[in-house]
């Protein structure tokens, strides 16, 4: 008996031991977390412990996370600056990865949940692009004169490796604050706050990189550069006639970014370049962007889409390679749309710029583009070019060249892997070639470029009415999204545009992709007043990883997998899309149960709404 006791005392000790061991432990583990999920380290650092379950809850907050920046610069954006410095802001809201919530309206899975086999692997960088990335069709080039080197290069076949977290990566912050300030962790490359602080590009400020609004052309902000642009032509009516916008070489997207206050829709391009992560800075602000160059093919648009295309020091030599550069801002210019130039050549006259400037006047006259307004800003200078909304100056130009285009050559879906134009599309006849409605009725109104036929139209008014009634009663209110999370979203095969036309009220963006092998509707598209792009999902998207909140997809993965590999397309969209994000997928249920059991493989939550709707959320899971 004696020994028995004497057993349990010291077990009892040896009990307590272990019980303050692990408590000293938990408390002071700062560096080695041997129970992560434990440690109040990780409960400080919480960057990926929570991620928004599928029931709509606020926004979590975190008192012990860090306040703002003290230095952050005041913008002239008309954002709720208190809501910006407000404690209460989820600085480093957590990343959960429990299941979604199972509500009444889902399905019971049951046969969904087929084992899938894979033994996945990480790529080795976070930011990995793979038609981008590909240095080994890089290095074969024979020329990179012309950006040859930043244009798409597919690895085929393509990867299957999933790519990596930044270390320390957290949920982005939310829209409005995000345009204004991003986690350092999230995109942390600081070449451009050297390389560009004497234009007020971007900050760092203890774990944020702030954006102060200022650019190579508009130091002291860009709401006054904006501004001083509708002084100066008071016809563009940002916001009302013009409404669509093309930001070439954007940098961080400030300009994009600021346009959105007035009711203008921006894309934001530039390539992967030495100035490191400027699309990805520009994504994570929330801002419309995408990785493009204007090299020696097409950009990925349609003819006449753009009501407005700005170039502010966007180093592109547009008189070189024989115009083809201009000749392509030409063909995406809507008939009667504007380019706003601000470089040193309209306002430096040394001889380089001189020359510049009068090659840039013989191609533009040749185009039958003429200046509407050339003035100062502050320091530098910008010139408003107008396109031709008619044919009545390129038939009377004595000399023609460039030629006029054929009608091969202007063919619609014809933006893919399409060498540069060398020559000028006609202006289209009827209403295609005319301005589209005022903002916001463009939107609903017939689009202009819509075919004539009756039953046309008939189709696309179904089409709008169809998804504004499904959007309404079922993705906002019955897939049980958080919806206060979401703010970049990407119609993988957007149609007419509609799901993104009864989304429009939202606090967020939709990017309209329109498959290369499907019905071109991009033009509506733009007409609508609404942004998108050309893309085959047989291939990698231009975006860097974690860009986006919420993939949607209607009808597709039927007809692509007749072409594509299945497998790569889910990894494709697995790194596009943010931990926490969402996939939504509508297709037949047969389809619906190949795609489930891979997204489950990838530690992605997964439930069918009434055995039409595929729901997954991601995880911050990697091999």
């Amino acid at each position: 008996m004696n020994i028995f006791k004497s057993r349990k005392f010291s077990g009892l000790c040896v009990l307590s031991i272990l019980l303050v061991s692990v408590t000293i432990l938990l408390l002071t583990n700062d560096t080695i977390d041997l129970f992560p999920y434990l440690s109040l380290s990780y409960l400080r650092r919480s960057s990926l412990s929570n991620i928004p379950t599928f029931t709509p809850t606020p926004s979590p907050t975190n008192d012990s996370s860090p306040p703002p920046p003290p230095d952050s610069p005041v913008n002239d954006h008309p954002v709720d600056q208190g809501l910006q410095l407000d404690s209460s802001l989820p600085r480093e809201s957590p990343v959960n990865d429990h299941p979604i919530d199972q509500g009444s309206e889902f399905d019971r899975l049951g046969d969904w949940n087929v084992s899938f086999e894979m033994d996945w692997k990480r790529c080795e960088s976070p930011d990995y692009m793979p038609c981008l990335d590909n240095t080994k069709a890089i290095k074969k080039l024979k020329s990179k004169r012309n950006m040859e080197h930043r244009e798409r290069h597919c690895p085929e076949p393509a990867p299957k490796c999933l790519v990596p977290l930044p270390k320390r990566y957290k949920v982005p912050l939310p829209w409005p604050q995000s345009r204004d300030m991003i986690w350092y962790d999230n995109v942390p490359h600081s070449k451009l706050v050297e390389y560009k602080k004497d234009q007020n590009w971007v900050r760092k400020s203890g774990p944020f990189f702030v954006f102060p609004g200022g650019g190579t052309q508009f130091k002291d902000g860009v709401i006054h550069y904006i501004n001083f642009i509708q002084k100066t032509l008071p016809v563009l009516e940002w916001g009302k006639k013009v409404r669509v916008v093309l930001d070439v070489g954007c940098g961080v997207a400030s300009f994009g970014g600021t346009l959105l206050d007035k009711n203008v829709i921006t894309m934001s391009f530039a390539p992967k370049d030495e100035h490191e992560a400027q699309i990805q800075f520009a994504l994570e602000r929330g801002i419309p962007a995408t990785l493009a160059v204007i090299g020696t093919q097409k950009l990925p648009f349609p003819d006449n889409a753009y009501d407005v295309i700005h170039c502010a020091r966007c180093r592109v030599h547009w008189h070189g390679y024989g115009g083809r550069p201009i000749l392509e801002l030409n063909r995406i210019l809507r008939p009667g749309g504007f380019f706003v130039w601000s470089a040193t050549p309209v306002y430096q006259h040394d001889e380089v710029h001189r020359n510049v400037w009068k090659t840039m006047e013989s191609l533009t006259r040749s185009m039958c583009w003429k200046v509407v307004a050339r003035t100062r800003f502050t320091k530098v200078g910008f010139v408003i070019y107008q396109k031709p909304d008619s044919d009545s100056c390129y038939e009377s130009r004595k000399v023609n060249d460039p030629p006029l285009c054929n009608e091969e050559e202007t063919k619609r879906n014809s933006s893919w892997y399409t060498p540069l134009l060398s020559c000028v599309p006609k202006v289209p006849a009827g209403p295609t070639g005319k301005w589209p409605s005022r903002w916001p009725e463009r939107l609903t109104d017939r689009p202009v470029s819509l075919l004539a036929e009756q039953s046309s139209e008939e189709i696309y008014r179904e089409d709008t009415r169809i998804w504004s009634g499904t959007v309404s009663e079922i993705y906002l209110n019955g897939l049980g999204i958080n919806w206060t999370r979401i703010h970049n979203v990407m119609d993988m095969n957007a149609g007419y545009g509609g799901f993104a036309a009864a989304l429009i009220n939202r606090p967020l963006w939709v990017m309209n992709v329109v498959p290369v092998q499907v019905e071109d509707t991009l033009s509506m598209i733009f007409d609508r007043g609404l942004i998108g792009i050309y893309h085959d999902w047989c291939e990698s998207f231009n975006t860097y990883p974690r860009s986006y909140d919420l993939l949607h997809s209607s009808f597709l993965f039927t007809n692509l997998s007749q072409r594509c590999d299945l497998l790569e397309v889910v990894v494709e969209i697995d790194r596009i899309v943010r931990p926490g994000g969402y996939l939504v997928v509508q297709d037949t249920v047969e389809m619906m149960k190949k795609l489930n059991p891979i997204l489950l493989s990838l530690r992605w939550s997964t439930n069918v709404y009434k055995g039409k709707f595929l729901v997954g959320l991601k995880s911050s899971w990697r091999p």
